[in-house]
Order: C-alpha cells, then structure tokens, then sequence
C-alpha cells in the first residue's frame, strides 16, 4: 500500500501534471470570459442587427407547447433548443479566433526572437558541391561563378 501511494505522489506532482493543472484552471476562466462576452456583448449586438432576436427562445416545441418562452415551454415537455446550440457555436467561433490570435502572435515573437543563421556556404551551380560563400570559383571542379570578377 505504501508503494501506491509512493507512485501516486510521483505520478500527481510531477511538472507535467501541475502544468495540465494550471492550464485547466485558466483554460475554465477563460472560457466563462468568452461566455460572458458572447452572452452579454455579442449576442445583444447580433439582435439588434437581426432586428432584435432573442437567441434564448428560439426553440421547436416537441410536446405541442404554444408558449413563446423557452423555460415555459421546458417545463411543459420537450423542446429543440436550436438558439442555444447558435449561442454555443458563436461561443466556439470567438474562442477559436481568440486563440487563433493568441498563438499567432505567440509565433511571430518566436520568430523575433530567433537570429537567423549566417550563411557561410553556397552550392556550386555547376558541380553541386558546397563551398565557400565567398568563393569566386569552385575549388573542386574550378569553375567560374556567376556574377563574380575574380580579385
């Protein structure tokens, strides 16, 4: 038994494990942010555009409802709530492009932050062997390059 929990204890706090942690916690954060930003900014704005449709009482009653109200109709029998599945793939569309956003600039300040590697060799067009960038011919095969005047 001591074994056990010996291995748990490896198992559950190794780095890996804490980091999964960590971006579980802020992964639900961030995702009732989205929440609230689709909830209370967007899909007013959408309503209003759409000459004020009300996404959350949009619904098929399935139970012969003739409530215009989606909790109304819930309660008397079954619904196809069709406005919340378009609320929770507005949701999805934003988070997408908010992390789509987030990994492109995370990309682009990697690339600035690498130096590009200087370039000391080149291929010789005539004998595709590598050699000095600055040559101004081939060692191997003597050539004459292109575009240089020899000193």
């Amino acid at each position: 038994m001591k074994k056990f929990f010996q291995e748990f204890k490896e198992f559950a706090f190794k780095g890996n494990m804490i980091d999964l942690a960590v971006g579980m916690i802020i992964g639900s954060a961030f995702t009732a942010l989205v929440k609230n930003l689709v909830d209370d900014l967007v899909m007013p704005l959408i309503s209003l555009i759409t000459g004020k449709i009300d996404f959350e009482n949009m619904f098929l009653p399935l139970a012969g409802q003739t409530t215009k109200v989606f909790k109304e109709a819930a309660e008397q029998g079954s619904v196809l709530a069709y406005g919340s599945f378009i609320t929770a793939l507005i949701n999805f569309l934003i988070m997408a492009m908010v992390v789509f956003i987030m990994v492109k600039q995370v990309n682009r300040l990697r690339k600035s932050g690498e130096k590009k590697a200087e370039v000391k060799e080149k291929e010789c067009p005539y004998c595709k062997s590598m050699i000095s960038i600055k040559a101004v011919r081939c060692p191997h095969c003597t050539s004459k390059l292109d575009g240089f005047s020899e000193p």
